[in-house]
């Protein structure tokens, strides 16, 4: 509306000009003034239009930012009338500010660099944080400081038919070795018809609302228990695409279906293992008590994961939006399956986000978010002999005592594990938030947990296995409190209080600092 607008007012002048003198005088220099004005008001209307959608895309930005600000645009000016306005002097060149993208190219092809650095400090009683306490590869790693990730961001249009997205990040895990990977890079249509959209590429599952964030987007300090345990410490991502249909419904309906490779650390409850390990398979037993196997590539479709999710939003009013959302992946495992790689897992998740906002908020706040997720994965495991992984005289290898402590025989089964988290954040005052988490894992025991089995010591003895460590129950209550000096920083504090069965009970602190430079991919709702 506002283009015909401003091209109404554009062309309302000369077409004034040539009605009234139409007619009167076909003199060719009154002709070429009339081109004249006519051609610097168009440029003039022009102007005003760039310089308002400028102002508005800088707002936009600054209110997409978890702790966005606005300041209300100052009352314009009437315009002067075509026939009156002079001619602009040249525009001086204006001082860059944060809030502008630093961008690389222009017109029809661009790309917009951004860098976010999220750092944490702290604590805990326990002795096991990475993959213990904090089951997140982008959670605090140890007592001190930790670098959760510093992510450079490329973003732009490659032509007016698609754009592209490339993150890179780097962290450091408790032993001091530095990690750099791309967690994404892809490419994803602009102007498909019929509502579709096509993405491809190093790409998020669109599964659930946790998984495809990033750790800027956060609204705590680690990910929630429930995600780095039936998803991967690393989230649910890799190589493949998805397609997008926008359903034509009265309300906004979003209908994904991915498809991508199973294997590697990045589809851990697939043939990335089956889960992380605690503490690491050398120095603790491995998921279900079976090694994996992920050495098979992909040789039919049934070797790809198959992520569809359906996603509704609602305006329940001018303040209240609620979103649902129900999602799945299908994929095979290599866990414990001798030679035929025919086992399978299946993980189901459901979603829901309630958020409020007052029509007269003053730069987003204030606001109250609640967002609750539920997840359930059937694991398939194979056959497993402990025999090929040394003798009863072996340290590590699991025995079975109902067969004179020879190394065990683990039959195939389904195993089944469960979790959610729900958590309400609360922003108070501008720039100041505080939030509470609850997180809850469990899971149906298995028949290998119940044989009564042992971990050879290598002396001809052996400790009980016990309860599988990583499908173990546990709980953590984490309330924070966060304040946003402006859209581009971040502090935030954080207490968790885990309980985990068969280990105990531990108390972490943490303080969570971030900067932002440059542009940022704008977040989701």
């Amino acid at each position: 509306m506002k283009r015909i607008l401003i091209y109404l007012l554009a062309i309302s002048y000369p077409a004034a000009v040539w009605a009234e003198t139409n007619g009167k005088s076909n003199d060719l220099s009154e002709l070429k003034e009339q081109l004249r004005q006519a051609n610097e008001a168009f440029e003039r209307a022009m102007q005003q239009h760039q310089a308002a959608v400028t102002t508005i895309q800088q707002r936009i930005q600054a209110l997409e930012s978890p702790g966005g600000t606005s300041h209300p645009p100052a009352v314009a000016e009437a315009a002067p009338s075509p026939a009156t306005a002079p001619v602009p002097p040249p525009s001086q060149p204006k001082t860059w500010s944060p809030a502008d993208p630093i961008r690389i190219g222009g017109a029809q092809a661009y790309m917009d660099v951004g860098l976010v650095g999220t750092f944490a400090a702290g604590g805990s009683t326990a002795d096991d944080i990475e993959g213990g306490t904090e089951l997140g590869g982008h959670d605090p790693n140890q007592r001190g400081f930790t670098v959760q990730g510093v992510e450079a961001t490329f973003t732009g249009a490659v032509d007016p038919y698609l754009r592209g997205l490339a993150t890179l990040n780097f962290s450091v895990d408790a032993e001091g070795e530095s990690f750099f990977e791309m967690e994404e890079g892809w490419m994803e249509t602009v102007s498909l018809p019929a509502n579709l959209k096509l993405r491809g590429g190093q790409i998020y599952s669109e599964f659930g609302r946790h998984n495809p964030t990033h750790l800027h987007t956060w609204d705590f300090v680690d990910t929630p228990l429930v995600n780095g345990r039936l998803l991967g410490p690393d989230g649910l991502r890799n190589p493949g695409a998805h397609l997008a249909w926008l359903a034509p419904t009265p309300f906004y309906t979003e209908l994904i279906f991915g498809v991508q490779n199973s294997q590697g650390e990045t589809a851990a409850s697939f043939r990335g293992g089956g889960g992380h390990t605690h503490g690491g398979e050398e120095e603790g037993l491995p998921f279900a008590y079976r090694h994996a196997d992920n050495d098979r590539g992909v040789a039919t479709f049934s070797d790809l994961l198959l992520t569809p999710r359906l996603v509704s939003s609602f305006e329940l009013s001018d303040e209240i939006t609620l979103l649902l959302g129900a999602s799945a992946a299908f994929g095979p495992n290599s866990i414990g399956a001798e030679g035929g790689g025919d086992t399978r897992t299946e993980i189901y998740g459901a979603d829901l986000t309630f958020k409020w906002k007052p029509v007269d908020h003053h730069g987003g706040f204030p606001f109250v978010k609640w967002q609750t997720e539920g997840l359930w994965r059937r694991t398939g495991v194979g056959a497993f002999d402990w025999s090929a992984e040394g003798t009863q005289n072996d340290p590590g290898v699991l025995l079975d005592p109902a067969t004179a402590n020879a190394p065990a025989i683990l039959d195939r089964e389904t195993l089944s594990d469960y979790g959610f988290y729900t958590q309400l954040v609360y922003g108070f005052r501008k720039g100041w938030t505080t939030g509470l988490r609850l997180d809850w894992l469990d899971g149906q025991t298995g028949e290998y947990e119940e044989q009564g089995l042992l971990v050879a010591d290598g002396s001809g003895g052996g400790a009980p296995a016990g309860n599988d460590l990583l499908r173990d129950a546990r709980w953590r209550l984490s309330p924070n409190l966060t304040w946003y000096p402006t859209e581009f920083s971040k502090v935030r504090l954080q207490y968790n209080y885990d309980d985990r069965r068969d280990i105990g009970i531990d108390h972490s602190v943490w303080l969570q600092f971030e900067f932002l430079l440059g542009a940022h991919a704008a977040h989701k709702f």
